[in-house]
């Protein structure tokens, strides 16, 4: 009798997973349409075949003749622009996954606990300075910045109460004074132009991306995955207190380090090549909640995925919507994020 009552609620459980894992297959597939649909957009209208020609031709797979134009304008400004765009749509969501679940606290996010603000300081100190403009000594500028960032809010909160509220409240004032400390930086050392170009790019701004920088955030975004993966049952058991987690073998003192780390490094690389991009890190995880519930082995790869989509949109309408300026990335973000955030907030209300 027993056994008969057992087999339907497995039969269940297996379809419920299996149309999860579908709908993420589904999602898979939107994200390589948005892609392309996004490349296709803008001032300058190209085709989906043209695109095809021209990506297979830079691939070695065709010699297809093509506008000089359209080539320069895929594969040189929107192929890249795009592809940046997903993977900092992939690691800020899970930034803000591994945040929201280390520290039990479902408002944690890399931007409202300060991480992005220190890694935007540690940027825009090592750019203004002089050493290394590019995007490798923009990054590690910018985790230097975020470690700073991020130790000063442990700090705070430890000495105050050490709850949730308090890593909130800490990671607010981090905020203040590194944007404070980013401001008083452009004021003295940048001219008017710099200045201009600063505060453009720290508003997030995928203007001018080159190769190197989508190399570099996509190899960041890809092992930010494969590491929340790998840590996925882990992530399970932390959820319920770092007290469960020790009593079932976790060294939660290691692994929280780790990932800490790990979200501070991913920040700082995106940010350096994105600027400061807020929201997503936090609305994306409750969305991927809504829909696959709270296990961390679906919630990882929907969070991911949903990311890529939602930054590529937003970063497609922010470059079109004002052609030929473009709409700082951070701006549509906020924009679109904050309703979706006050949605969930009165949705969860609704629940208790």
């Amino acid at each position: 009798m027993a056994v008969t009552t057992l087999l339907p609620v497995s039969t269940a459980r297996r379809k419920h997973f299996a149309g999860r894992w579908f709908f993420l297959a589904l999602g898979v597939v939107a994200l390589v349409v948005s892609v392309l649909i996004s490349i296709t957009l803008g001032s300058a209208d190209i085709s989906m075949v043209n695109v095809r020609d021209i990506v297979t031709n830079h691939v070695g797979l065709t010699e297809i003749p093509v506008r000089l134009s359209e080539d320069a304008i895929v594969w040189e400004d929107r192929l890249p622009r795009v592809l940046v765009a997903a993977a900092c749509g992939i690691g800020l969501s899970l930034c803000g996954l591994l945040l929201q679940s280390l520290l039990r606290n479902s408002l944690a996010d890399p931007y409202i606990l300060g991480v992005s603000s220190g890694a935007s300081t540690g940027a825009v100190v090592t750019g203004m300075l002089g050493l290394g403009g590019g995007a490798i000594g923009l990054s590690g500028g910018a985790f230097i910045g975020a470690l700073i960032a991020f130790a000063a809010v442990l700090v705070i909160a430890k000495c105050a109460s050490g709850d949730n509220s308090a890593f909130i409240l800490a990671g607010v004032s981090s905020t203040q004074l590194f944007s404070a400390l980013t401001s008083l930086i452009i004021f003295a050392f940048a001219d008017s132009d710099e200045a201009r170009g600063v505060m453009f790019w720290l508003l997030g701004s995928l203007e001018g991306v080159r190769w190197n920088q989508v190399y570099l955030s996509v190899a960041v975004a890809v092992a930010a995955l494969v590491l929340c993966l790998a840590f996925t049952k882990t992530l399970d058991v932390m959820t319920f207190g770092e007290d469960m987690a020790g009593a079932l073998g976790v060294n939660t003192t290691v692994v929280r380090m780790l990932l800490l780390t790990s979200t501070a490094l991913v920040t700082a690389v995106l940010v350096s090549v994105a600027g400061a991009i807020g929201f997503v890190g936090l609305v994306i995880p409750h969305i991927a909640r809504l829909i696959c519930g709270y296990q961390h082995r679906l919630l990882v790869p929907f969070s991911a995925v949903f990311g890529a989509i939602f930054m590529v949109w937003v970063d497609t309408f922010s470059r079109i919507i004002f052609a030929p300026s473009a709409l700082p990335i951070g701006v549509g973000t906020a924009i679109v994020g904050v309703p979706v955030f006050i949605v969930i907030l009165l949705r969860k209300k609704a629940r208790v």
